[in-house]
């Protein structure tokens, strides 16, 4: 706030902001910013063409962050093929999960499509790095399928940086991300934002596995390099797990910009990791700020501000159930994927089941709602657009939080991110996201319009909806529920 402003009342707009941009500051690094520094950008397509038109552009670095990369995207590849041609100076780095992005080896998989930029530009220019989790290892990962191993621990970050912007996001990097498949993107123009996640993204690179080209069947080898920052997750878990303490703590958690506590300019960008399977003691930041704000909401001071929750998966970590049923808060709305609108709807096997097992969640949610007397002021929405794997079907993938304050028309902090928010997400995956808060009405009116067009193929569903025969869920779903807990909370 400019010196000698008058000091706005505690209980509306930037008064009411204030006293959490002042806990936040003690909890996370940040960085301050203007507010036409961030585009929100709205569809898949509009994604992946802004996505491609940066990298044809690049001066001297792209850095991909993403859990797998589809074994189609050959378009994707040539682009930056055709960057890295155009561009000596420019140089490649990918990171995506070892397990996700050898699954289909020897036949095509995520590692033999990148290979060959390593084989064409060389070492020095293209690096391709997998991370494998520690938690998977021996007679274990001999024995677990392949469909279901991932339930030990992913590389789950997305981040796309090009130069000095990032976009930030959930989407992956296929097929359906590109075209059918409904997520959030953020475009991060700062180039200290944009360095603190190439940081990060390089961090967890370095003890990561480096995909080589090689004569064998599959195309690729996965390396471990001497000059690596810890022993092979394989070989040596703990240990790993100890050196991968030592890279990320002062990435996570490192020093904050020397300010007034709580003095919010314009625009202030926190920058939130969750790491806790390789992190030992646990310094993430993720769940620790989202907890807090919630808390901070539970204030009687904030019953007039409202809040916005969307996942596409529903399976909150039960302690932000709890805290998002207990804000103060007023309007609360909870979006997420009607089973038509799920990825796994339909499909084979136990996956095939997942849809229902997320009613069940959602069911149970309302549930609780309603016992907490919070029927009138928190609703649950679907969001359909057609019938997964149906001509013009698409598919909701979109996770995030907007808070509105007292007073105010639009949000004035959102989180935007990897993270799906479940038990999974704050134990197992490696996820990374960014908090905003802002006092710039326009881009407080662009969050409004990203929370409002998230709805405008949801419709609400009650406690009645999910008593019609179509909702019941069978004794098969919830076995399947135990199973998929019992593999490594897959949900």
């Amino acid at each position: 706030m400019p010196s000698g402003a008058p000091t706005p009342s505690p209980s509306t707009g930037a008064g009411a902001l204030a006293p959490i941009v002042q806990e936040l500051d003690r909890m996370a690094p940040s960085f301050d910013i203007r507010g036409d520094q961030i585009q929100i950008i709205k569809t898949p397509t509009e994604f992946y063409e802004t996505l491609k038109d940066r990298i044809r552009s690049a001066k001297h670095r792209i850095f991909l962050s993403t859990l797998y990369i589809g074994k189609s995207e050959r378009e994707l590849i040539a682009t930056l093929g055709e960057a890295l041609r155009q561009n000596p100076k420019l140089k490649l780095s990918i990171l995506t999960d070892a397990l996700r992005g050898t699954r289909e080896a020897p036949e095509p998989s995520s590692a033999s499509l990148l290979v060959p930029l390593v084989e064409e530009f060389g070492a020095e220019r293209v690096e391709i790095r997998m991370y494998h989790t520690p938690n998977l290892t021996g007679l274990r990962k001999r024995h677990i399928p392949k469909r279901i191993n991932e339930g030990w621990g992913l590389q789950h970050m997305k981040l796309y940086g090009v130069d000095d912007e990032i976009i930030m996001s959930g989407a992956n990097l296929s097929n359906d991300y590109f075209t059918n498949r409904q997520d959030r993107y953020h475009l991060f123009s700062s180039k200290q934002i944009t360095d603190h996640f190439w940081k990060i993204h390089e961090g967890v690179g370095s003890f990561s596995f480096l995909v080589e080209p090689s004569s064998e069947p599959a195309g690729f080898t996965l390396a471990w390099p001497t000059t690596n920052s810890a022993p092979s997750p394989l070989e040596k878990p703990q240990a790993f797990i100890r050196s991968t303490t030592a890279t990320l703590q002062p990435l996570l958690s490192g020093p904050n910009q020397r300010r007034e506590l709580g003095q919010l300019g314009d625009t202030r960008v926190y920058m939130l990791g969750q790491m806790s399977q390789v992190m030992k003691p646990d310094t993430s930041t993720e769940l620790p700020v989202i907890t807090r704000v919630l808390e901070m909401l539970a204030a009687p001071a904030y019953r007039d501000s409202s809040w916005t929750f969307t996942a596409g998966y529903f399976n909150p970590a039960p302690s932000l159930t709890k805290l998002l049923i207990g804000t103060a808060s007023t309007n609360n709305t909870v979006i997420t994927a009607a089973p038509e609108a799920n990825g796994f709807y339909k499909s084979r096997g136990v996956s095939g089941l997942l849809p229902d097992a997320y009613v069940l969640l959602a069911r149970r949610f309302l549930n609780a709602v309603n016992q907490q007397g919070r029927a009138k002021e928190i609703a649950l929405k679907e969001w359909r657009l057609g019938t997964v794997n149906q001509p013009g079907g698409w598919t909701y993938h979109a996770k995030g939080l907007w808070v509105t304050m007292p007073g105010d028309a639009h949000p004035s902090m959102s989180v935007i991110g990897s993270s799906n928010y479940t038990k999974r997400s704050y134990s197992l995956d490696l996820e990374v996201g960014a908090l905003i808060t802002t006092r710039d009405e326009g881009l407080k009116a662009r969050l409004g319009q990203e929370q409002q067009w998230l709805q405008e193929h949801a419709k609400q569903v009650t406690r009645d909806d999910f008593a019609k025969n179509e909702r019941r869920v069978g004794l098969k779903v919830r076995i399947a529920m135990w199973i998929v807990q019992l593999v490594g909370g897959q949900l």
